[in-house]
């Protein structure tokens, strides 16, 4: 009896092994496995899980290596099955975050972002964190749902976790600025705002280069300059606005065109300039360009290139060097404040002929 105890014994720790070498066996062997043999090694695996009495550690290598070899075929379904029924039936396994790591990514492969969603968010509620490699589960898992999840509120419960729990592990600049474009899109002003501010408040706002914002900080900036503003200068519609600008010109009033121009970032720069290099944005008043006889005029309709959003008014007669400048008109875009989302403004001059 003795004997076959220690028999036992020696071919449970020789399937062990088999489990720890099994994947660098199989891709360094030269000759197709026999038909049956990775089935008879699960179903042998398998029944070593359900009758033997194993240490944490022993049951991880025999589960993770059963997964791995359903991986290995592509099984995603079956990589599925074994490890939630594993994680259902043993609600106490340390690994557990990991087998629902695995889940979750068998869901990706299968494209069902929304089920792969709710495993990695299941692990971040239910499951501690663990390393794997030096990489903790719960960081992988909000770098998944930031990439995968649609949903503003959830994008900003994810953003927040990165940003207080994983502080060193990320870019804080690109991650406030993101976190506060969530917050619009969620309609919390008031946390955009904030958020915005601590954006702007990084020593590299000005220089980060954020994949899909292109004007990161020309933006913040200037939703947090026109919070602060009266709006004074807002018209309720562009036709509104352009009869007010030409009406002006043609009377030399440059005090109205002053009180027209925005008082946010408003520009004066070539076609080829930035709205924000420094010296676009420099103040100016329209009397310098009204005087020493100057005769402005203007066109009578719109440049054919405005839009919706966006208008341009032929302008000649400023002085004898550029005389052509394009007056900028702008859809004020700014739903905090509806008494003056979707006013007009005039926001800058572009100077010379269209390129």
């Amino acid at each position: 009896m003795k004997i076959v105890k220690k028999f036992k014994s020696i071919y449970i720790h020789f399937l062990l092994l088999c489990a720890l070498c099994c994947t660098i066996l199989l891709s360094s062997c030269q000759k197709e496995p026999e038909p049956g043999s990775k089935e008879k090694t699960q179903e042998e695996l398998k029944e070593i899980l359900l009758t033997q009495q194993l240490e944490p550690k022993q049951r991880y290598t025999i589960i993770n290596q059963m997964a791995n070899a359903l991986l290995s075929e592509q099984d995603y379904q079956g990589v599925i099955l074994l490890l939630t029924n594993w994680v259902e039936e043993n609600p106490d396994d340390m690994y557990n975050s990991y087998w629902l790591l695995m889940t979750a990514y068998a869901y990706l492969s299968l494209n069902a972002e929304p089920v792969a969603e709710y495993y990695f968010d299941r692990i971040l509620q239910t499951c501690p964190d663990l390393l794997v490699k030096g990489s903790s589960i719960h960081f992988m898992c909000l770098q998944n749902l930031i990439q995968i999840s649609k949903t503003p509120s959830h994008r900003i419960k994810y953003f927040n976790e990165l940003i207080n729990r994983f502080p060193d592990n990320v870019n804080t600049t690109e991650l406030y600025l993101r976190l506060s474009i969530e917050y619009q899109k969620d309609n919390q002003w008031d946390q955009a705002l904030k958020t915005c501010e601590l954006f702007l408040q990084q020593p590299d706002a000005t220089t980060i280069q954020i994949p899909g914002e292109p004007d990161a900080y020309k933006n913040a900036r200037h939703l947090i300059d026109f919070n602060k503003s009266s709006k004074d200068w807002t018209f309720e519609s562009l036709s509104a606005l352009e009869s007010a600008v030409k009406r002006a010109i043609r009377n030399y009033d440059w005090k109205s065109l002053d009180k027209y121009k925005a008082k946010v970032n408003f520009f004066s720069m070539s076609w080829k300039q930035d709205e924000m290099d420094a010296n676009s944005q420099e103040s100016f008043s329209m009397k310098d360009w009204m005087r020493g006889g100057n005769r402005i005029r203007y066109s009578d309709t719109l440049d054919e290139t405005s839009n919706p959003n966006e208008a341009y008014l032929r302008t000649w007669g400023w002085n004898t060097y550029v005389s052509v400048w394009y007056l900028y008109f702008r859809k004020i875009d700014f739903p905090m404040d509806p008494d003056i989302n979707g006013n007009w403004e005039w926001a800058g001059i572009y100077i010379g002929n269209k390129l």
